[in-house]
């Protein structure tokens, strides 16, 4: 499945991408979450199981089973819960060559999971007044197709109608080529306006890097700053989130794990570590680790910084947090992020990695998984068969079960 993700060749569907550069599309219930945030842990009753010694070990069996299933060579799983118990372990290699070990602590390219921070930032200009979600991005950004008509609400929440770039041949062939060669916003703009419009704006529902690209530069545009450095300075800073980052090239923060594609020019499996992910810029670029995801996690569904602060207002996260149905099942999708039965959050996808960070408020639970490979499984995003083994077995009540979706090109 494709899904809010930064994927190169696929469109995106929300169960797939919800991390990926291509599609992420988001889950389930379309009402908003609890954004009240207690500071001191609240019984999760029966919305999660206790992590006790059996339940853990039921966890690392889906695991490996999905591992062994899907072929893929290394995850790190994260479960936590205020009262019930932690479970934090990482299975197989960071390196097939040398067969280094995957561990916790590894940095990580999180793919469309960035589109969180790009949101954010844009509704930290939206809680400043210096923007307003239903503003047209022709105030701000010109020469977008539909831009007199198309709203920061709707880029946010992949209602515009504006062509994916990623899923345009010429940008496919140009960037499995040279997988090194910097993108700039503009070039993944013109890839995306020489097809027309797919819908008036609002008219439905379709994930489109395009969008994000769009909101970065609408961020640049209105603070002054580059989006690296706004997202830093605001976001990144105040969260505590030290191990996250926005790279502006490939550099990529020791110790990494190898990343493993086939989405590549002959579709031979390739190591992406060394990829430059500009071309997923505001869409997909940003690298991070478990703790801080799990960190991460809260904030994005609640507005809440960990020290209990507020990063976003109450009236602005809740217009956040709205996400109406989308075409997949079970699935709604707000402002740059998904609800899938409870579970509040975003995937990521990106040549050679994937993710997933996950919050259910009602029991103040999260979930990560973040591995080093992107290729299906029958269709399906490993990130997703994961998040859906996983909660299974700690939330039977909430799982992540986004349906499989053919992959679109």
């Amino acid at each position: 499945m494709t899904h809010p993700c930064v994927r190169l060749s696929r469109g995106a569907v929300v169960a797939a991408a919800v991390g990926a550069l291509v599609v992420p599309v988001a889950g389930g219930t379309a009402g908003a979450a609890p954004l009240a945030a207690a500071p001191s842990p609240t019984p999760s009753g029966d919305e999660v199981r206790d992590l006790t010694p059996a339940v853990k070990q039921q966890i690392d069996q889906a695991v490996r089973r999905v591992m062994k299933q899907a072929n893929i060579p290394g995850v790190s799983v994260g479960v936590w819960t205020p009262d019930k118990g932690e479970h934090v372990k990482s299975f197989g290699v960071a390196d097939k060559d040398s067969g280094r070990k995957m561990t916790p602590n590894l940095f990580m390219r999180i793919g469309s999971e960035t589109k969180t921070f790009t949101v954010t930032a844009v509704l930290k200009l939206v809680d400043e007044k210096k923007i307003g979600l239903d503003d047209t991005i022709d105030k701000y950004i010109d020469g977008v197709p539909n831009g007199d008509k198309i709203t920061l609400r709707q880029l946010a929440g992949m209602r515009s109608g504006l062509f994916n770039y990623s899923q345009d041949d010429a940008f496919f062939k140009a960037l499995t080529s040279d997988p090194q060669s910097p993108f700039t916003p503009q070039q993944l703009l013109d890839y995306a306006f020489k097809h027309p419009v797919l819908f008036q704006p609002g008219a439905e529902f379709y994930y489109s890097n395009t969008n994000l690209v769009l909101l970065g530069l609408l961020v640049e545009k209105i603070s002054g700053q580059s989006l690296a450095d706004y997202i830093q300075e605001h976001i990144l800073d105040p969260a505590g989130l030290d191990d996250t980052s926005f790279p502006t090239g490939n550099e990529f923060p020791q110790p990494h794990a190898q990343g493993y594609t086939n989405q590549t020019a002959n579709g031979a499996v390739e190591d992406t570590a060394d990829w430059n992910p500009s071309w997923g810029w505001a869409a997909g670029a940003m690298i991070s680790t478990l703790d801080d995801l799990r960190l991460w996690a809260r904030t994005v569904a609640t507005g809440r910084l960990p020290d209990g602060e507020r990063l976003i207002s109450p009236d602005t996260q809740k217009e956040r947090l709205i996400t109406p149905k989308t075409p997949i099942p079970g699935a709604g999708y707000g402002l740059g992020i998904f609800d899938v039965q409870g579970w509040i959050g975003h995937n990521g996808s990106l040549p050679g990695y994937e993710s997933l960070t996950i919050y259910l408020p009602s029991a103040q639970a999260t979930v990560v998984v973040l591995l080093n490979t992107d290729i299906n499984y029958k269709n399906e995003e490993p990130s997703t068969l994961f998040g859906d083994a996983l909660t299974k077995i700690i939330s039977p009540d909430h799982v992540f079960n986004l349906p499989s979706q053919p992959a679109a090109r």
